[in-house]
């Protein structure tokens, strides 16, 4: 193809994409009665199936929490997992109405590939994990090492980056299917496993022998994560931007799965209007005013689903940590519906 032909056929290429980016996603999600979701391909604690094929996870909570939004039943979506590389072409060509997949916000994800993060819903940094009998402790002491990582992510370029800075060097071992990735660790092909920090102690799970290896205490990289929507439906941007606000918001005023019947009765403002009994926040994204409420009942707040997925008394036995409340000395902040 000549240099003359490319910029034709690339913006005929953007042109069909923004036409399906314009049609109605919450009317083709209502009139097929589901959410049809993107998800990995079995990330324990985010999106994980047990061996009857039910899903569970972080980011199968956010959503069974768009399905509990639209429909009032969080059990309306259906699961497509997804490899790293497949990721982003699935939401593209209409193939998944969301994709909640453990995926790093970045300006050129953010910019070129016609997409839309709908916000944070996990705080994350890159680290690498080595077998405890290799005698490292620190990923500086790493120079000459082969590194096992997914292909089609962030990791290869942070990996990059980081050996460049530190003049070590390295050979990288790279797969398309993150079991793939930790089969090729477990097996011995490489020295290294360097993923997003919670894929590290998620994956550990899958290990011959989990107790044998650790993670190092160098993170190397921000890695907000969040879901994703296609751009050009902001109406559809919009519910998956405050689904997600509203499962913050709903944890920082108090209110979770048991008790969200006794707090419709509250006589505090802001709960009030995120459970719909005042104004008509829900009719602004084109839903019923107790989507919110629906959200919660049907899913729980935001903390809920993190302690449930990843927190401490789960096998991933993660902390809060950044991933607190803002006024707990994290970063989760959500904007206010008023």
């Amino acid at each position: 193809m000549t240099n003359k032909l490319l910029p034709l056929v690339l913006g005929a290429a953007m042109g069909v994409a923004a036409t399906a980016a314009n049609a109605t996603t919450l009317e083709d999600v209502k009139a097929k009665g589901f959410v049809q979701c993107g998800v990995s391909q079995g990330l324990p604690g985010f999106s994980n199936p047990d061996a009857q094929g039910n899903w569970t996870g972080l980011d199968v909570d956010f959503c069974r929490a768009v399905a509990a939004a639209i429909f009032g039943d969080a059990s309306a979506v259906k699961f497509t997992p997804l490899s790293a590389k497949e990721r982003f072409t699935a939401l593209q060509s209409g193939e998944i109405d969301v994709l909640s997949r453990n995926t790093t916000w970045t300006m050129s994800r953010d910019t070129g590939l016609g997409l839309n993060f709908a916000g944070v819903n996990y705080y994350d940094g890159q680290g690498f994990m080595v077998r405890k009998d290799l005698g490292v402790t620190s990923a500086l002491e790493m120079s000459g090492a082969s590194v096992c990582t997914n292909t089609g992510t962030t990791t290869e370029l942070n990996v990059a980056d980081y050996f460049r800075a530190n003049n070590m060097p390295y050979e990288i071992v790279a797969f398309e299917k993150a079991d793939e990735v930790v089969a090729a660790y477990d097996a011995g092909r490489c020295d290294v496993y360097t993923t997003d920090a919670s894929g590290l102690y998620a994956q550990r799970l899958k290990l011959t022998n989990p107790a044998d290896h650790m993670v190092l205490p160098e993170i190397i990289s921000k890695e907000p994560l969040g879901p994703v929507v296609r751009q050009g439906d902001d109406e559809w941007f919009n519910i998956a931007k405050w689904t997600l606000n509203a499962m913050i918001n709903a944890e920082e005023l108090g209110i979770t799965s048991a008790n969200v019947d006794e707090m419709k009765g509250s006589d505090n403002p802001s709960i009030k209007r995120l459970l719909g009994v005042e104004g008509a926040y829900g009719e602004a994204i084109g839903l019923g005013n107790d989507w919110a409420y629906n959200v919660v009942k049907g899913v729980g707040n935001y903390g809920e689903s993190f302690d449930a997925n990843v927190g401490p008394d789960t096998p991933l036995g993660i902390s809060r940590g950044v991933n607190a409340l803002w006024s707990q000395g994290g970063f989760l902040y959500a904007p206010p519906i008023r």
